[in-house]
């Protein structure tokens, strides 16, 4: 998407903050709701997560990090986050570790979530995906298993598999500041998202297929099973699938489901409650599932209004 977004880029309403080596991160204005608290938090030469916010301990990776490739000295800031809202400002010590300089303060939870299933492209695609989305503020990003789906992670793969999306993500999520980690789920089937949706609204589930009975390679502790595990939480009212000529993203439907590049069968198209349109473009899977976290990022923060839905769009079933 075009747009300004290189080092010198700064939206509209805001001030430009200087980062480290010459970049320019953007922070709002004085006087804008949080605007303080993100300024500390972009300001800060590294942003962390620890499990404690009272006596904030670097891990020996983070540790390693700030030191051997931030090369950061002892003195400069540092922002330490809880991944749930929480974070403290703190100063590297000679010592390398964090040293409280201020009082915690906790941001409330993004309102909607936005959530993003996607069909697993293959190879690398994959995790550039899962480190986009949480860049542009994903909250849930869920592992697709579609009908046409090629990449399927066999079970003994899989728990490896989301532990590594988890990692790109909290890698992806100091980068970019974030006070909530986003949450990578469990391998869920197109069948057990909509199944969901249809419990949700009132519409025939689809059946599984043989073979389709469980997500492939559900990670130990994760449910695949619909309503099971924090993948159940997917609201009904709230899930689209991406699909050409569907309504214009909003945040009334904050899940969007991205099929693989194979499309959607008409058994997945005639259950879904309702799709949604990315663009005139033909998209590929890790693209058009950072078109939408983004998209709906936007309307979420309102750097943009909400469109009409486009002529010749499917209104929801």
């Amino acid at each position: 998407m075009a747009g300004g977004t290189g080092p010198g880029a700064c939206r509209a309403g805001s001030a430009a903050v200087p980062g480290r080596a010459g970049a320019t991160v953007n922070a709002p204005r004085p006087g804008r709701a949080g605007g303080v608290r993100e300024r500390s938090v972009r300001a800060a030469a590294a942003h962390v997560y620890v499990t404690d916010l009272e006596a904030p301990a670097l891990g020996d990776d983070d540790r390693h990090h700030l030191l051997r490739v931030l090369r950061l000295r002892p003195g400069e800031p540092v922002s330490a986050a809880d991944g749930e809202g929480g974070w403290l400002p703190c100063r590297l010590t000679g010592e390398g570790e964090l040293e409280p300089a201020g009082p915690p303060a906790r941001a409330p939870r993004p309102d909607p979530l936005i959530t993003i299933a996607l069909a697993v492209p293959k190879g690398d695609r994959a995790e550039w995906a899962v480190q986009k989305l949480t860049e542009v503020g994903a909250d849930r990003i869920i592992p697709l298993v579609a009908d046409r789906s090629v990449v399927r992670w066999p079970a003994d793969r899989a728990g490896r598999q989301v532990e590594r999306w988890r990692a790109i993500a909290r890698a992806a999520a100091m980068q970019s500041r974030r006070l909530w980690l986003p949450q990578v789920e469990a391998p869920r089937t197109t069948r057990q998202l909509l199944a969901a949706a249809a419990s949700a609204g009132g519409r025939p589930a689809l059946p599984e297929r043989a073979g389709h009975q469980r997500a492939q390679g559900t990670p130990a502790g994760g449910s695949a099973e619909p309503g099971g595990g924090a993948t159940g939480a997917v609201a009904g009212a709230g899930v689209a699938l991406a699909e050409p000529g569907g309504e214009a993203p909003g945040l009334s439907r904050p899940t969007v489901v991205i099929g693989p590049e194979g499309g959607w069968t008409e058994e997945e198209l005639e259950a879904a409650p309702a799709t949604v349109a990315l663009g005139p473009s033909i998209l590929r899977t890790e693209t058009a599932a950072v078109v939408a976290a983004t998209l709906l990022a936007a309307l979420r923060s309102g750097l943009v209004g909400q469109v009409a839905t486009p002529p010749g769009a499917i209104t929801p079933r």
